[in-house]
């Protein structure tokens, strides 16, 4: 992937399986949203290859492939009108789009839509515009829209960004339980070892659109990973599957 004469992604080689759930960490500027936007099709890159759900990108119909796919960001947020009541916020993935005007939905689909809401802690929420949430229910509404359609991928980026610390962790407790249940494969980009849930179990490290590791999540995120990644001497503690990071005196 090649902007303004970078790479910003260069020999990345990369295979979610199904029931996997993955986390990615590195600097900034190292390629993680520009990673998970390839594999939501809405980049496609430079050179190379990228295969999604079986289906290669610049091959198949994007639009029909983004309905297998959930993807939540910050971009996504922006694009959401703010008068939009929530119950429609989740009921446009049903047609991978972001307004409902011109789309039907079955009593099937509200009730389904209406289930989500509650499984991210948001009943009752149906009627409230999309402006009108904290940062931490618009993060939980677009993580039960992406559920909307039982995806066959889920992509998170940076979902805890801005959040407070009890949103955070209210947050990552909705997560841990999706990353337990029987919910479809997972990446979630992150700054903040803190911000990955328990139970995801590998991790992906870029530094300078480059991988510099890849696999089991204990494996990847050690203090040498991360210190060869930031620059600087970490040390790295895992706790009932939760990390954290601090710099080192060397």
């Amino acid at each position: 992937m090649r902007r303004e004469g970078r790479w910003i992604l260069d020999r990345v080689d990369w295979t979610i399986r199904a029931g996997e759930r993955w986390a990615i960490v590195g600097p900034n500027g190292s390629g993680k949203t520009t990673l998970l936007r390839v594999a939501s099709t809405y980049l496609w890159p430079s050179r190379g290859s990228v295969d999604v759900l079986g289906q290669s990108i610049g091959r198949t119909d994007a639009r029909e492939l983004r309905r297998r796919i959930g993807y939540v960001s910050a971009a996504l947020a922006a694009d959401v009108d703010p008068a939009l009541p929530a119950l429609d916020v989740v009921l446009t993935a049903r047609h991978a789009a972001l307004a409902p005007w011109w789309a039907g939905y079955s009593p099937a689909d509200r009730e389904r839509a209406v289930g989500g809401l509650a499984r991210l802690g948001l009943a009752g929420f149906e009627a409230r515009m999309f402006g009108s949430l904290s940062s931490g229910e618009r993060g939980r509404l677009l993580i039960a829209r992406t559920l909307m359609t039982e995806p066959d991928l889920v992509l998170l980026d940076e979902p805890a960004a801005g959040l407070d610390l009890g949103a955070r962790e209210d947050l990552l407790v909705r997560l841990t339980a999706m990353a337990a249940g029987s919910t479809p494969a997972i990446a979630l980009v992150t700054h903040h070892l803190e911000e990955i849930p328990a139970g995801f179990d590998r991790a992906l490290v870029l530094t300078a659109g480059a991988v510099l590791a890849s696999g089991p999540i204990e494996e990847v995120l050690t203090g040498a990973c991360l210190s060869a990644a930031y620059g600087l001497l970490l040390e790295v503690d895992a706790r009932a599957g939760r990390f954290s990071v601090r710099a080192t005196a060397g």
